[in-house]
């Protein structure tokens, strides 16, 4: 795989908590990318504010903007999520809104660099929180070149009312740039009162896979805490793991390219 992009249509379906539990139950070696325009949340959550400011995309987006490579800064914007073995990393995002405009000139090549990575040495794949859909700025270039585009939903009316304009915007915008309609799926999180085939087939979507309600889980990844990674959330994102890789190479297989399953590694 390479490049995995969640986001929403609006409201707090969990973008972020889903990023971070598939991040850390991962079955390859990971960077989660936070390309929200409206600013990134781990550092002052699930890290509880232990990084220095000056780290992450907006300093690669400025190295670019200076005529820099982005391969020469990208190791040192990166933190080790988890036990500091360089599997489970973080490309923090920007800390204020008004930071965006930096991003803006420079999200094709920033993409690109994503999307570049699975043919690295050592590989990894990218886990892009794109935030929501309805803002000023979204970072459409990720999108475009990202194997897997997955809405992340509430399997309830209102969930559905809300992700319907985002799917076709979605689908107007990904065939619009020749990117086509086999990366876009969905992504099911928390409890909901609809089955995930009714959701699928009233935004004529496929449903990837599922995330279930597990308060306590997501509180530590939303505030900090020690991640159990035998709980709800985090075995349900190791799970999802494999259900996102066959929605992958079902995606290759229609543009006939090739794709490698990064190798499964302990997690601690």
């Amino acid at each position: 795989m390479a490049v995995v992009a969640l986001l929403s249509a609006k409201g707090s379906p969990g973008v972020t908590t889903a990023a971070l539990a598939l991040t850390l139950t991962w079955g390859g070696r990971c960077v989660l990318a936070e390309c929200d325009p409206a600013g990134g949340s781990i550092q002052a959550g699930y890290l509880a504010g232990a990084l220095p400011a000056d780290r992450g995309i907006r300093e690669l987006a400025v190295a670019e903007l200076r005529g820099e490579q982005i391969r020469d800064h990208w190791w040192a914007q990166l933190v080790d999520l988890w036990q500091q073995r360089r599997e489970r990393l973080l490309l923090p995002g920007i800390t204020d809104p008004a930071q965006s405009g930096a991003l803006r000139p420079v999200w094709d090549r920033l993409a690109a660099f994503f999307a570049g990575l699975e043919h690295a040495e050592p590989a990894y794949d990218v886990i892009a929180d794109c935030g929501r859909l309805a803002v000023a700025d979204p970072p459409w270039p990720v999108l475009y070149r990202a194997d897997a585009v997955l809405l992340v939903v509430r399997a309830t009316l209102p969930g559905m009312s809300a992700a319907l304009p985002a799917v076709r915007t979605l689908k107007a915008q990904l065939t619009e740039h020749g990117a086509g309609l086999s990366a876009l799926g969905l992504l099911v999180t928390g409890a909901g009162d609809q089955p995930a085939r009714v959701v699928a087939q009233q935004l004529q979507v496929p449903v990837v896979a599922q995330l279930p309600d597990d308060p306590r889980s997501a509180r530590v990844l939303c505030h900090g805490g020690s991640v159990r990674l035998n709980a709800p959330l985090p075995r349900a994102a190791a799970g999802a793991y494999h259900a996102i890789a066959s929605h992958v190479r079902a995606r290759r297989a229609v543009l006939h390219q090739p794709v490698t399953t990064p190798p499964t590694v302990p997690h601690g």
